[in-house]
């Protein structure tokens, strides 16, 4: 007895491929009776095809508001968001759809709100591949294949409760990747594994990464996973604060021009400390002034030396 029915997908897979990802001064508030809570204050990200990026933040610093921004979940108070060749504001209802369905995967926290328990994993896949198998041309790869780039080669007949927490968290990754999207995003999959279980599911995306060409972005909290995937972006106050490559960590200025310090050196000048800021064409130079006034007679006494100088 089979237990798929005849429309289902095509057996030869449709290569995936990567789509960029753009976010332009992306603002989002939520209305409260207290009082709006702004969750993102001006996004500005750029993410490039086939790029694995993870955006690192604390709970509460807006990471997760953006991810649902972009899977099309959510729309943006104001700012733009681009996935691929589409403007997400101007897509309609049933066009956000389509991309939900087809285009963008999304991965939610906690393995088991991704899967149904009481069917196998392979109908858990397939009943994620209906949307995209309705599409015109659109040719998928059978549940089975999912189910062994995630490395669960053989586990099709299983259902969720049969599995190890880490083997849920890959299944649910299968899940998300049921219609070959392009982008697949990806909320906390390693907080609730041990080391094995997280080695497990970064192991996964990278084939993913890798075989299929698929952008990928992971929400953690977990900065060690953040520089396993190789660009790091730290979200904090709804902003981008830092960002981390190859070890390295590095300040951004966002599009209004601001710059966010790092935590300890906040820490060492507080909100309201003013600075001097020289610049050449390679290096900013940052000096706290303690005594603003005397710090601009100095430089107006020095100002009339030259000009005394020179005359």
């Amino acid at each position: 007895m089979t237990t798929s029915p005849p429309d289902e997908p095509t057996t030869t897979a449709q290569p995936a491929g990567g789509v960029a990802v753009a976010c332009h001064r992306l603002i989002h508030i939520y209305p409260t009776g207290t009082g709006d809570v702004v969750a993102l204050s001006g996004v500005d990200l750029q993410i490039a095809q086939g790029e694995m990026l993870a955006l690192v933040g604390p709970s509460g610093s807006g990471k997760s508001t953006l991810v649902a921004i972009l899977g099309g979940l959510m729309q943006p108070s104001a700012g733009r968001v681009y996935v691929g060749d589409h403007e997400l504001s101007r897509l309609s209802a049933k066009g956000l759809a389509a991309l939900r369905g087809a285009t963008v995967g999304t991965v939610l926290q906690g393995a088991e709100r991704n899967l149904l328990p009481y069917v196998s994993l392979s109908r858990n896949v397939w009943l994620a591949q209906r949307p995209a198998a309705r599409i015109a041309g659109r040719r998928l790869d059978p549940p089975e294949a999912i189910l062994d780039l995630v490395g669960l080669a053989g586990a099709g007949a299983r259902r969720v409760g049969d599995l190890t927490p880490g083997q849920r968290q890959r299944a649910a990754l299968a899940q998300g990747l049921a219609a070959g999207p392009g982008l697949l995003l990806v909320d906390e999959p390693t907080s609730q594994l041990d080391a094995a279980g997280r080695d497990e599911v970064l192991a996964a995306l990278a084939t993913v990464n890798a075989q299929r060409g698929t952008t990928v972005v992971v929400v953690t909290h977990d900065a060690e996973v953040g520089a396993r995937l190789g660009r790091a972006v730290t979200i904090r106050d709804g902003r981008v604060g830092a960002e981390g490559r190859d070890g390295r960590d590095f300040a951004v200025v966002a599009g209004d021009g601001t710059i966010q310090l790092p935590p300890e050196t906040l820490a060492a000048f507080p909100a309201g400390t003013m600075f001097e800021v020289d610049h050449t064409d390679q290096s900013v130079t940052l000096r706290a002034v303690t005594n603003p006034s005397s710090s601009a007679d100095d430089a107006a006494a020095s100002a009339s030396g030259k000009a005394d100088h020179a005359a």
